[in-house]
């Protein structure tokens, strides 16, 4: 039946065994990669019993490379990334020099030639984002801003690691020692890039315009199914045209296919419905990408497979803490990206996928790379429980710590402009998210002095600069709120989506103010049952106050 029926068995026994071990891993507290990369090694020809086809698999891993990439520019948002620009593109592009040198210099010392052990630091340096938008979410820190620095530095790490695969083919030859002379790879370069460059400016200045107006057209007729094809037929076929046409890879176009359809007004329904097949065919491609594991690796070269992983959960996290502690962002912030980028995922995979098929790279690249995709995946749940306590750690053992943490900054403390009369019965407001923004205009609206605790430096210069009291630092520390004015606070607003540090905050606000009121944000009624017990203060539950007001207007629409 394997003969007859190779594509229909490849794709059973690896959604199958995906499931059974992605079902495993998440029962373990591990991410489900894990277990689709286990099951890839399984099905692998490197392990006994049933063997996949691999020839099979590999294309489908690039419908998979295709379908991520897609999923990956759908959710692109320059605005984001242009938030925390001043931390997130230097910190990235520093990190990946770092992280590449680091991993370079390993597969030098190995008898690597220059070609195979630069692919190999490159694909050592940039961390997976679908892991870390999953770690964040489950850790509610994706809101944050925190959250949106890690989420950042990886989205300038990824567009990165897409110029390097426009690049990579044409720079094959002058690595390897086999290419032209320099005119010759200036030409060749000079093509590759005039060639992404049409390709660029006709998805911006077409697609952009003909895209969306054909979802518009295709959703008129009402068919869900239709819609769903148009928008995978969209990726697909953009993705394969720019191959063939352009010489651009599949992942690039299928990034820019995703960008192209943002533009559109059916953005959000576009992702929410190709999701489940961009789900299915990612798993597929992470299970092809465990196929190429060989485990021996791990007996003939444990060394080598545990220099990987210090590289990439120690070299470069490390690397990564320094560079923003050297921006003049908080203790907490470097440690949050430094947990963030201690892993590596998919564009390792696709890197070092690309360095074989061009001969860069032997054949014990791409089992090392797995062997520390699947340590550092595994251990990442573990390595953000960790924040917490190694800073309070460091902080009760360092000074440089604690200094680091509140930061001489003069950001950390109000305005001498600030009108003292101003600052007695004030709201403290921490968090100037979405719902501590809502709260700000309310504030403002009636009249009531507040003043705003962020992390976000960049937020915080552009309060002042509107004329609103506000200090930077992590309002978990005293100091902080010492500088927000708790003392004489009537209110301590906690509008965070992270509830981590919310008892710490109301301890020390109770120690500094004992008649300060507390009010917290929460999503979960059992922990905002907790909390109201514990800091006996107000807890507003999102859903419960949803449900009040959407119930509160049905009942006056009726008695209208």
């Amino acid at each position: 039946m394997h003969d007859e029926l190779p594509l229909i068995t490849t794709i059973a026994a690896g959604l199958s065994l995906a499931l059974v071990f992605g079902f495993l891993a998440a029962r373990l507290r591990m991410p489900a990669l894990v277990g689709y990369l286990l099951a890839g090694i399984v099905i692998g020809p490197f392990t006994p019993g049933f063997v996949a086809d691999t020839h099979l698999a590999s294309q489908l891993a690039e419908i998979g490379i295709m379908l991520l990439m897609f999923g990956v520019g759908l959710h692109f948002s320059l605005g984001d990334l242009l938030a925390v620009r001043r931390i997130a593109v230097p910190g990235a592009i520093v990190q990946i020099l770092a992280a590449c040198a680091m991993g370079a210099g390993m597969a030098v010392m190995w008898g690597w030639d220059l070609a195979a052990a630069l692919v190999f630091g490159l694909s050592l340096s940039v961390a997976s984002t679908v892991v870390l938008l999953r770690a964040l979410e489950n850790l509610g820190l994706l809101d944050s801003f925190n959250g949106r620095v890690a989420v950042g530095w990886l989205v300038v790490e990824d567009l990165a690691m897409v110029l390097v695969l426009v690049l990579l083919p044409a720079l094959a030859g002058a690595l390897t020692g086999q290419g032209a002379d320099g005119s010759t790879l200036m030409r060749d370069l000079g093509k590759t890039l005039l060639l992404v460059g049409l390709f660029l400016v006709l998805m911006l200045v077409v697609g952009r315009r003909f895209f969306p107006w054909l979802l518009w057209q295709v959703q008129k007729i009402g068919s869900r199914e239709l819609f769903t094809l148009c928008v995978v037929a969209a990726a697909v076929s953009i993705a394969y045209g720019a191959t063939k046409i352009f010489g651009v890879s599949f992942a690039l176009g299928a990034f820019f296919a995703g960008m192209v359809l943002r533009e559109s007004q059916f953005s959000h329904r576009a992702a929410e419905e190709t999701l489940p097949l961009r789900d299915a065919f990612a798993v597929l491609f992470f299970v092809s990408v465990g196929m190429l594991f060989d485990p021996a690796v791990i007996v003939d070269h444990p060394l080598r497979v545990l220099a990987v992983v210090g590289v990439i959960m120690l070299g470069k996290s490390i690397a990564a803490a320094v560079l923003v502690l050297l921006l003049r962002y908080p203790l907490h912030t470097a440690l949050t990206v430094s947990a963030s980028l201690a892993q590596i995922g998919e564009f390792s995979f696709i890197l070092v996928s690309l360095g074989s098929s061009l001969g860069l790279m032997p054949p014990e690249a791409r089992s090392l790379v797995v062997a520390g995709a699947l340590f550092s995946i595994a251990l990442n749940p573990l390595v953000f429980k960790a924040i917490r306590p190694l800073q309070d750690w460091l902080l009760a053992r360092s000074q440089l710590a604690r200094d680091l943490a509140a930061r001489d900054d003069p950001l950390a403390e109000l305005p001498m402009s600030t009108d003292p009369k101003f600052l007695s019965r004030q709201v403290v407001l921490v968090g100037y998210g979405s719902v501590g923004r809502k709260v700000a205009a309310a504030l403002g609206q009636a009249g009531l002095p507040y003043v705003v605790a962020d992390q976000n430096r960049d937020l915080v210069e552009k309060l002042r600069a509107e004329g609103v009291p506000a200090v930077c630092g992590d309002a978990t520390r005293p100091e902080v709120l010492v500088q927000a004015h708790i003392a004489r606070a009537r209110l301590l607003v906690i509008a965070m989506r992270d509830t981590t540090g919310v008892r710490q905050m109301a301890a020390h606000a109770r120690l500094l103010n004992s008649q300060v009121e507390i009010i917290v944000r929460s999503h979960n009624e059992e922990e905002a049952r907790r909390l109201e017990k514990e800091l006996a203060g107000r807890v507003f539950v999102g859903e419960h106050e949803l449900a009040l007001a959407m119930s509160h207007y049905v009942v006056e629409r009726c008695r209208a």
